[in-house]
C-alpha cells in the first residue's frame, strides 16, 4: 500500500463540466486569448470557488465561466450563471487580481456555453463581456 486513498470516479457531470471546459479552452486560444491560469482557488478562506479560466486578450485580463450542458430542457448553459455565480465571480476576481498586480488596462468577465447534445456536434458560444 502506497499510502493514497483510492481515486473517486468521476461523476458524469465532473467529465461533462471537463469536456466543455477543454473545448472552451480550444476554443479560446484558437481566438487568440492566452490562458493563465486553470481552475484557480483562492487561498483566502473567506473567499470560496473556483475561476474556470483565467486568460488575456491583449491587455485585458478576462476571467471566463464554463457552462456546459447536455441539454436545453432546464435552459440554456449560459443562463445558468445566476446573479450569485456572478457575484461570487466577481469577489474572486478581486482576489486573484490581488495576487497578480499586473497592472491590466482592462477587466472583462466572458462565459462560454457548451452545449453537447446527444447526437451532433458540441456547440460553443463566447459570450464576451457579460458580467
Amino acid at each position: 500500500m502506497d499510502g493514497k486513498s483510492p481515486a473517486r470516479p468521476l461523476h458524469p457531470k465532473d467529465s461533462l463540466g471537463r469536456y466543455g471546459e477543454q473545448l472552451a479552452v480550444r476554443h479560446l486560444q484558437a481566438a487568440g486569448l492566452v490562458v493563465l491560469d486553470r481552475n484557480w482557488r483562492s487561498t483566502d478562506p473567506a473567499v470560496r470557488g473556483e475561476l474556470d479560466l483565467v486568460l488575456q486578450d491583449r491587455d485585458a485580463v478576462v476571467f471566463c465561466e464554463v457552462k456546459t450542458r447536455s441539454s436545453t430542457a432546464y435552459g440554456t448553459p449560459a443562463e445558468a450563471v445566476s446573479r450569485v455565480k456572478q457575484a461570487r465571480l466577481r469577489r474572486l476576481a478581486r482576489a486573484w487580481l490581488e495576487q497578480h498586480r499586473d497592472g491590466w488596462a482592462e477587466v472583462r468577465f466572458d462565459v462560454v456555453a457548451v452545449l453537447r447534445p446527444r447526437r451532433g456536434p458540441a456547440v460553443v458560444e463566447h459570450l464576451r463581456g457579460v458580467l
